[in-house]
């Protein structure tokens, strides 16, 4: 299995979203092609409800202790409850790398 559906697995058995996105975004950094190394994830989930925002990172990053040990570099997360969903602005995404010149 891969490491974007070791974290898609991961995520769903811990917080059974409503919504997910999940979107490998290694390709705007300098790695390797086809790498699985940064990642930006935006789920919505009951799960969050009565957790502050640190809590649910924190939440996160524990089931994907291993990943975040190994292969993962970077994990942009964005975790709503039902309610803050249907209210945040529409743009999450996360920006292009700055470092590095990618190697053609």
């Amino acid at each position: 299995m891969n490491i974007e559906d070791q974290i898609r697995v991961k995520i769903e058995s811990l917080i059974q979203p409503s919504y997910m996105n999940l979107i490998n975004e290694s390709f705007k950094h300098n790695v390797p092609e086809n790498s699985e190394t940064h990642f930006n994830l935006t789920a919505v989930s009951e799960y969050f409800n009565g957790l502050s925002k640190v809590a649910r990172h924190q939440q996160v990053y524990k089931v994907l202790e291993d990943e975040l040990a190994g292969p993962i570099h970077a994990l942009s997360l964005h975790l709503f409850t039902p309610e803050e969903w249907s209210s945040e602005p529409a743009s999450l995404e996360t920006p292009d790398c700055a470092g590095g010149e990618r190697e053609n």
